[in-house]
């Protein structure tokens, strides 16, 4: 007879059930594993057998045949241990051979008999209740799981003894409930910034219309201040996009203790980072930076320190909105919409074009370093500002700063609009300006006569791709939005073309 224990592989954020098959069958002793298995599923023979020794089990000294199916999916991970120890206990008789019908089943199992939290229980939950089963997964993890579904079952026990007694009417398992991380931790404050007006505003820009931001200043401008402050007037996430944030921290194993939060992720990789580690790869093809930043901010610092082949792997992302990891034997996809803030000197000194300032090396020191930077990559950012350094003044005078609460609050009011109006176009997959393009963005942010004509001068003098004036339509229909204004005019297309200015030379190499 064999026993059936279903379980789920991942692809990216997605599922695939897998059917666990044991069979106890007379012979010489031995315990076999099958099915295309990675070295962490094949380790699960000796986890299992010590914790079944651990709880008062005994393997029967017979041959033990376990096979993954479907046998040509390659099956990593150590959430295969709770499965595989259940369907040999059902097959000795140890619980109900029928106890584990209409569940699927995901942990680890440490050597005592405990069961031990796994990376992507709340995917593993999601795909459970597409197919109508319930869901048994270590209880650190059971609050995760239990966001799936209110009405799916779902049990979360400590040790293997807990969950045989809960089978047996000797201990009944409750079902955990969904926590919320409260997300109690201070954010920096913008009201911590002294001067730097301009940045500011591009700053706010930036967060209503979700657009990218490249800040370019001398060293201690305070650029990377500022982009810290970005978080405190983000608004939370909303319900879809706070389930899809918490299915990628789930399947990196990124969320402590079950919990969800609502705030935007917000990823700082060092310039030191691969391509793998930016864009998701490795050999279990991990999500990388841009999907662990899905629906919030990449802040890449230094940016022309990073290597211009991780620099250039973003442009796909940036412009889709997903990575797409290929292997030889498989192709996994994780969101990646994000929004990228970054920051630079203007060379490799900091202090090209500062008065009364000569570099040894001349106009070659800002050229060399800024030219790490390619144009087609650089034509994907919405904004580009020339941050000046802060004067003395700026930091003795005591100036009344606007705190984050009042920019955060115009900047829900701009997407509220957005939000509204996309809906209104139905088109409920869109939040915000950034994410509008083709012939959305043309109803959307269609100039008035004025602004019309002023944008198609700047276009030929400024030699504008046509993904960057698109992107100009952008901003000005995010600057119309945070001004309360129903349609684009000329002064929105006028700032718009502001922030373009500095990238004038990078958009003609595009």
């Amino acid at each position: 007879m064999v026993q059936r224990v279903a379980t789920v592989a991942f692809e990216g954020v997605e599922t695939r059930p897998v059917d666990v098959q044991i069979q106890v069958s007379p012979g010489l002793p031995a315990f076999n594993l099958v099915g295309l298995a990675d070295k962490a599923v094949t380790e699960a023979k000796e986890r299992v057998r010590a914790a079944l020794i651990a709880s008062g089990l005994a393997l029967p000294a017979k041959r033990i045949t376990v096979n993954l199916a479907p046998a040509d999916l390659p099956k990593e991970g150590s959430h295969y241990d709770l499965p595989i120890a259940l369907g040999l206990m059902a097959a000795i008789g140890a619980i109900a051979s029928d106890a584990l019908d209409g569940y699927t089943v995901v942990g680890e199992l440490a050597l005592d008999g405990r069961i031990a939290p796994v990376a992507g229980v709340l995917p593993a939950a999601m795909g459970a209740n597409a197919r109508g089963n319930g869901l048994i997964c270590p209880a650190a993890c059971g609050p995760e799981a239990a966001w799936a579904s209110p009405d799916m079952p779902v049990l979360a026990p400590l040790s293997l003894i807990q969950l045989v007694n809960h089978f047996a009417g000797r201990q009944l398992l409750s079902r955990p409930e969904p926590r919320l991380d409260p997300g109690n931790r201070t954010l920096p404050d913008l009201c911590e910034v002294k001067g730097q007006e301009t940045a500011k505003r591009a700053l706010e820009i930036a967060a209503a219309g979700r657009h990218n931001l490249l800040l370019c200043g001398p060293p201690g401008a305070g650029k990377s201040m500022m982009a810290q402050r970005l978080p405190s007037i983000l608004p939370p996430l909303a319900p879809s996009e706070l389930l899809e944030v918490s299915m990628i921290a789930s399947v990196a194993g990124a969320l402590q203790g079950g919990a969800l939060t609502n705030r935007r992720p917000f990823r700082a990789p060092h310039h030191s980072a691969s391509m793998a580690a930016m864009v998701g790869g490795g050999m279990r093809a991990r999500p990388g930076e841009v999907s662990l930043a899905h629906s919030g901010v990449l802040f890449l610092d230094e940016l022309p320190e990073f290597a211009p082949a991780v620099l250039d792997s973003l442009r796909q992302p940036l412009e889709t909105g997903e990575a797409v990891i290929a292997r030889a034997n498989h192709r996994i996809t994780y969101p990646a919409r994000f929004q990228l803030i970054a920051a630079m000197n203007p060379c490799r000194c900091g202090r090209a074009g500062e008065p009364g300032y000569s570099c040894r090396r001349g106009p070659r020191c800002a050229n060399d370093y800024q030219e790490r930077l390619s144009g087609p990559f650089l034509d994907r950012i919405d904004l580009h500002l020339d941050v000046p350094a802060v004067s003395a003044v700026d930091l003795v005078r005591p100036e009344p700063a606007e705190p984050s609460a009042a920019v955060a609050a115009r900047v829900i009011a701009a997407r509220q609009a957005q939000r509204a109006r996309f809906l209104a176009l139905d088109r409920p997959d869109l939040f915000t300006n950034a994410e509008a393009g083709g012939p959305i963005l043309e109803t959307v942010a269609s100039p008035d006569v004025a602004g019309t004509a002023l944008l198609a001068d700047a276009a030929r003098l400024m030699r504008l791709s046509a993904r960057g004036y698109h992107r100009v339509l952008r901003v000005a229909r995010t600057l119309a939005d945070l001004a309360g204004a129903e349609s684009v005019g000329r002064p929105h297309i006028a700032e718009a073309l502001a922030y373009r200015s500095a990238a004038d030379r990078s958009a003609a190499a595009a």
